[in-house]
């Protein structure tokens, strides 16, 4: 009823098969909650007795590999929030995917040069965040160019 009522107002959810680009940013929103979420789960995140809030001295590590801390954490969780009120439009969530791809390159480019066991190393990342973010920033970059691609952006 509800997906009916959205439909006669001209409105559409961002998971009901009419606009790629607001499906893959919520899905891509979605992932980053449970990530943020998760990094606060002991067992899930090892050495969480280790975890501060921010700085390369976080022992603690999401799934055993990525090094996180608090604010690594909010971090996720604030770009789930976001993925997920952008997707409530074309423009939003391809500007999301792009934007938020671009920052992950930025990221990436910061793991490469920061010396980790600096005190610049304040988000905290590892080799492995390094290759993640690289790996998201292509992949948010190519959803939001291959879900848009000869649409327009409203």
């Amino acid at each position: 009823m509800a997906n009916a009522m959205a439909h006669s107002r001209g409105r559409r959810g961002p998971a009901d098969g009419h606009s790629p680009v607001r499906r893959a940013a919520a899905t891509v929103g979605v992932v980053f909650l449970i990530v943020g979420v998760l990094g606060f789960v002991p067992g899930i995140t090892t050495h969480y007795g280790d975890l501060s809030f921010a700085g390369h001295g976080s022992g603690a590590k999401l799934l055993g590999l990525f090094q996180v801390s608090v604010l690594h954490n909010l971090v996720h969780l604030a770009f789930g929030v976001a993925g997920l009120a952008l997707s409530r439009t074309i423009s939003g969530a391809r500007t999301f995917l792009l934007g938020g791809g671009a920052i992950y390159l930025v990221l990436w480019l910061y793991g490469l040069v920061v010396d980790h066991s600096s005190g610049a190393n304040f988000i905290p990342v590892n080799n492995a965040d390094n290759w993640l973010h690289l790996l998201l920033g292509l992949g948010m970059i190519a959803l939001g160019v291959l879900t848009t691609r000869g649409r327009r952006h409203r």
